[in-house]
């Protein structure tokens, strides 16, 4: 467990973001925690990642991403500066990276100051070790996440929408309480259910949410910056890497036999309310098809459409909660957010 004890103020500054290079982080966590094959919707990706970092030699640098410990120096992941960077922003922030801020990291997970082979460049050569990994990192994103970041970049833009919508109307104490399954907000303390064992004080800082699509679970805590701390959880859309869908049986999927398979699709992936683009986007179908089912669904009382700012957002109503549930399986039960 990771266990957060925050302030007032702190927890007043509570801000959502979303992070590209905290993509690429993850997603490389994501390829070492599953050597064997990474399971649905991230397979498909997977291979072709792998087959990446092998064979072309501009990737050699993420090597230390591989070699680093689970709990390292965050400023091979800096946090985001804004709400919405992009990486060569990201990358500019990672090579301009000061000799104090490694430094002082260093020291604190390196008291004895023997540092390992794979962090002694940043050390000694830190401007070269930098612009190499921040190539590194440019190389892999355009062959392993360029392709696929439109879509993740509209997933992503629905759920900061949610989780904004969410802090401005119920406060941080809410969003936080309904942020994931793994992350339980029992104030004062925000706890994060891993298999690390730490404590710390967030103290008159602010704390930054990011969604990712890449986390497949597993939640991220920065706290080496002087003035943020950094959360990252898993993101809805993660379907938008998938190459195909599971396969399933329309035979044993009681509510497609009930409602159809597109509307069965439609009503589970609005567990998280969601605009008729993003759930084209999401479930690779065409807009007009959405439209369709979300016209069907709403005329029979299941769905609700609701504005927010320029965005049409649509919604489970209480009958298609108890129809996904009901009918839904276990997976498509879950905390559903109005």
């Amino acid at each position: 467990m990771i266990r957060i004890e925050i302030d007032e103020p702190t927890l007043a500054r509570t801000r959502i973001a979303i992070s590209p290079l905290a993509e690429v982080y993850c997603g490389l966590a994501l390829l070492q925690r599953n050597p064997d094959g990474a399971p649905w919707p991230y397979d498909g990706w997977a291979l072709r990642a792998r087959e990446i970092l092998r064979t072309d030699p501009a990737t050699a640098p993420l090597s230390v991403y591989f070699d680093a410990p689970s709990t390292s120096p965050d400023f091979l992941c800096p946090i985001p500066l804004t709400a919405t960077p992009t990486l060569e922003e990201q990358l500019d922030q990672l090579r301009s990276t000061p000799a104090s801020t490694v430094e002082e990291q260093f020291a604190k997970y390196y008291p004895s100051g023997e540092l390992p082979s794979f962090f002694r460049p940043f050390r000694d050569n830190r401007v070269g070790a930098f612009d190499r990994l921040a190539d590194g990192l440019a190389a892999y994103w355009e062959a392993a996440i360029a392709p696929y970041w439109p879509a993740m970049r509209a997933a992503l833009d629905e759920e900061v929408l949610l989780r904004a919508r969410a802090l401005a109307s119920d406060g941080p104490d809410a969003l936080l309480s309904r942020l994931h399954e793994r992350v339980r907000w029992e104030r004062p303390v925000l706890t994060l259910v891993k298999p690390l064992d730490q404590s710390f004080e967030a103290v008159n800082q602010r704390l930054l949410l990011v969604p990712l699509i890449f986390s497949r679970g597993a939640l991220m805590c920065s706290s080496d910056h002087a003035d943020i701390v950094m959360v990252t959880y898993q993101a809805r859309g993660a379907a938008v890497l998938a190459s195909a869908p599971p396969a399933s049986s329309v035979a044993d999927d009681r509510l497609a036999i009930l409602v159809g398979r597109g509307r069965a699709t439609v009503l589970r992936a609005l567990t998280v309310p969601a605009t008729t683009t993003g759930l084209a986007t999401a479930l690779g179908l065409a807009p007009s098809t959405i439209s369709e089912h979300l016209t069907g669904l709403q005329a029979a009382g299941v769905v609700h459409r609701r504005r927010a700012g320029r965005r049409v957002l649509y919604g489970l109503e209480p009958a298609g909660i108890a129809l996904v549930n009901l009918l839904g399986d276990d997976s498509a039960r879950t905390e559903f957010v109005s």
